[in-house]
């Protein structure tokens, strides 16, 4: 009793005003409110639901800070609304010829086989729904080996780890020429430099490239149990890749796949421009440790949204329909909608999407706002 009455006094609830969530959402000046006024009377409405925030039943929340090691807390940082994002000059926008997100994974998924490589194919596709509009392709996968990264064994954790910056180096040299930007990912755990635990990953924004691990996702990671763990005896040396062969990776699980989905589209969302998100619960807030991580949900909040819409220029309708059927097609069926059309895959294994529940149910409520007018 005494430990649940210390947690909800350190809770923090982070509340706007209606006039301060309108002035984030729209702007201030008459460009951006005519701007603005081009949505139709559907998605101005499911925009504006954020004012609701902290009501029964809101399609928003209110972010909820439940310890002074929150990102928020931890990392003050200026808000960014929406009219700061349209008006920053160094923000990256897709084009005729740079308009593809490239997926590079580094190192073992799992075991070799039909099931790891749908995994990364369901990441991929989700990537591609998530940023509606855009093309996301895989690179040829590469070993850790290939990377001529520096590695070493945490001392604390006994966890194999990869340095980020040489694993940015080496994606540098492999950016294709029609990349928006190039996202490595690994299920090995990181570090950034020898004085640092771990991180989850590190980017470069001004050149659209970043590298960012799962390892952490599995459930027994921070138990005495994880497999991961390593004899205390062994040092590796330096060049000798060997000690990756056949190492652990995490087991494919729905929490497993829905955390991947939702540390990629955050870490891409950074490329864009968009900044940790302050204003509502949102896929953009930052965060320090799994338990914030997972607290927050899959989407963007209104003023996020609007950000990554104007960027790309998709119909807000559409990306909700694209992002329902990749976590409701049947999974035995090759994707081949008009809804779904970036989903297109081969005969595939039942997607683990127990975890995406919330949302799903979360996104046809979205949609009867948008689709009222239609039936």
């Amino acid at each position: 009793m005494r430990k649940r009455l210390q947690a909800d006094i350190m809770m923090k609830v982070i509340q706007h005003s209606v006039q301060t969530l309108q002035v984030a959402l729209v702007g201030s000046c008459k460009d951006l409110t005519k701007l603005y006024k081009k949505y139709t009377k559907e998605e101005r409405q499911l925009l504006e639901e954020g004012f609701n925030a902290g009501q029964t039943d809101s399609l928003f929340q209110l972010i909820t800070l439940h310890s002074d090691s929150d990102w928020i807390a931890a990392h003050p940082e200026k808000s960014q609304d929406f009219e700061s994002f349209y008006r920053d000059p160094n923000r990256k926008i897709p084009n005729s010829t740079n308009n593809t997100l490239y997926i590079q994974t580094i190192g073992s998924f799992g075991e070799v086989g039909p099931m790891t490589d749908q995994y990364v194919e369901w990441l991929r596709e989700y990537c591609q729904v998530f940023f509606y509009g855009l093309t996301v392709k895989l690179l040829p996968a590469v070993t850790v080996a290939k990377t001529g990264c520096s590695f070493r064994v945490n001392s604390n954790s006994h966890n194999l780890q990869i340095l980020t910056g040489d694993l940015l180096r080496f994606l540098h040299h492999r950016i294709p020429e029609d990349a928006f930007c190039v996202i490595g990912i690994t299920m090995i755990d990181l570090y950034p430099k020898d004085s640092w635990n771990f991180v989850f990953g590190q980017a470069s924004l001004s050149m659209g490239m970043g590298v960012f691990s799962f390892a952490r996702y599995d459930d027994n990671f921070y138990s005495s149990s994880y497999a991961g763990r390593l004899k205390k005896c062994l040092k590796p040396k330096q060049g000798d890749y060997s000690v990756f062969d056949g190492y652990y990776t995490p087991p494919i699980t729905s929490s497993l796949l829905l955390r991947s989905c939702k540390t990629m589209t955050h870490e891409i969302g950074h490329m864009f421009g968009i900044k940790h998100c302050q204003w509502l619960n949102c896929v953009m807030q930052g965060s320090n440790h799994l338990d914030e991580s997972d607290r927050r949900p899959l989407d963007f909040c209104p003023i996020c949204l609007r950000k990554i819409q104007v960027a790309i220029n998709f119909k807000i309708a559409e990306r909700y329909k694209a992002l329902l059927y990749w976590m409701e097609a049947e999974q035995s069926q090759t994707i081949g909608s008009d809804v779904a059309s970036s989903c297109q895959s081969v005969l595939r294994y039942p997607k683990p999407t127990e975890a995406f529940e919330t949302t799903r149910l979360w996104l046809r409520r979205c949609l009867n706002i948008l689709e009222k007018d239609k039936d």
